[in-house]
């Protein structure tokens, strides 16, 4: 049970308290509250973490009723695996918050796999999936664990012929896909899946009471954590965003010979780094990081504490030194837990996660040099003449990396350290997509004519 207090005095002394500090930790790191009274660096704040107004889907893969409770049953049925002993639920448990509780999971093998289950809230937001962000949406993500020799060691085709000896399946495939021959296939299996994870919408807690205007919703000592949060401590830097997390790639010390990110990119300036995860419902996705080490939130302060092992690749946006007291820290993780439901959390059910997309159109600027800070292109929609170079500068503190998957133009910059540039010259008329492979938040969209 969480004390609260019933002093209307006290909640109001305490929430002109947490102004006062909020103003002095971000007012240097809030741009849009520089000049501004403390209200407006409060409102801002509040503002970086607002729930959404729409779930993202691929135009390729539109979600209907049919098709999410088609990818429901899927995603329960162990006919994925091999044995048909495994199912995606086993690992991603929707009783455990979409994780399962343990360091690491264990397949059709029985032997451990090599990195912790990270639980599926918020899926739909992330640009890409896996520690190491192997899988570029959540449609391609499939194939990995089902085709993993430890975990379901099958095959998408097995899945198709299983599938197909049931009645039921080839009527519920034909319902959501009544437009796609063969109605069961690898790709409308992968459809289906990503249809129905992208409606695991971790629900309001307290925080998001607090963040609409109930300023009773949280605890003095969890407004004390969220100072911390958002000034000391500088978890903000990469726990931000609706979701808490930037979903870009970090190398925050842990100990171990995994290289993460770098191995799958080949790009030495991101080894041990890994997928920043969502903080939302943490207290029942125990244990966590990547190899499933620490067992406990306080387990976690303490590595950021600590630094960690001292590594060139040592993430620059963490605190080169953090001291916290005994109340801080307690404070910390007060905080960290109001990001969770009181009970075993369901996917949210507001009206707008069934809402459709209202996206206003946006014209692209004229110019052929572009600026990376803050972990942003700056702009991040430009236009160009074709045989025109586009030029792409490092104004940041950072590594970054200029990346293009496109049939037209297979692009990589390397390592882009910060103060250089890389020069584009694109090939041909058309729309290409770049984006960091450190930070895959930072997305460039180049019109070429």
């Amino acid at each position: 049970m969480r004390w609260r207090s019933t002093a209307g005095a006290f909640v109001l002394a305490a929430a002109l308290a947490f102004t006062v500090v909020m103003s002095a930790a971000l007012w240097p790191r809030l741009d849009a509250a520089r000049a501004q009274p403390p209200g407006d660096a409060l409102a801002a704040l509040k503002a970086r973490f607002a729930r959404p107004s729409f779930i993202p889907h691929p135009a390729s893969n539109p979600p209907t009723p049919a098709k999410i409770a088609l990818g429901r049953r899927i995603f329960a049925d162990p006919e994925l695996s091999a044995t048909g002993t495994i199912a995606c639920a086993t690992c991603h448990d929707p009783r455990l918050a979409f994780a399962d509780g343990e360091p690491a999971s264990k397949g059709v093998t029985g032997r451990p796999l090599k990195r912790h289950t990270p639980t599926l809230w918020n899926v739909a937001w992330s640009p890409l999936l896996f520690w190491d962000g192997r899988a570029p949406s959540l449609e391609a993500q499939v194939r990995f664990p089902v085709e993993h020799p430890d975990e379901m060691g099958s095959t998408l085709d097995n899945a198709v012929q299983r599938f197909s000896r049931h009645e039921s399946y080839v009527r519920d495939f034909a319902a959501a896909f009544p437009d796609a021959e063969p109605k069961i296939s690898p790709r409308t299996i992968a459809q289906a899946l990503a249809a129905y994870e992208r409606t695991l919408v971790s629900p309001p807690t307290r925080f998001d009471k607090w963040v609409a205007g109930d300023a009773k919703a949280l605890t003095a000592s969890e407004l004390r954590g969220l100072a911390i949060f958002a000034g000391k401590g500088r978890c903000i830097n990469c726990h931000n965003g609706f979701a808490f997390t930037d979903h870009n790639f970090y190398d925050i010390g842990l100990p171990g010979d995994d290289k993460g990110r770098g191995a799958e990119i080949g790009l030495a300036a991101a080894d041990h780094a890994f997928k920043v995860p969502t903080l939302r419902e943490l207290a029942w996705t125990a244990p966590y990081m990547h190899d499933g080490s620490l067992a406990t939130l306080d387990d976690v302060v303490r590595v950021y504490e600590t630094g960690g092992v001292a590594r060139p690749t040592r993430a620059k946006d963490l605190p080169p030194v953090l001291r916290l007291t005994d109340a801080e820290r307690a404070d910390l993780i007060a905080f960290l837990e109001s990001l969770s439901s009181e009970t075993p959390p369901q996917p949210s059910r507001e009206s707008w996660v069934d809402a459709a997309p209202s996206i206003a159109p946006q014209l692209p600027a004229d110019t052929s040099v572009v600026s990376q800070a803050d972990k942003l292109f700056h702009p991040q929609y430009v236009r160009i003449r074709l045989g025109q170079p586009l030029t792409v500068l490092n104004d940041d503190t950072r590594t970054h990396n200029v990346r293009i998957f496109d049939p037209r133009f297979d692009y990589n910059s390397g390592a882009q350290e910060p103060h250089e540039t890389v020069t584009l010259r694109f090939p041909a008329k058309g729309t290409f997509e770049a984006f960091c492979g450190i930070h895959p938040s930072m997305r460039l969209t180049v019109v070429v004519e």
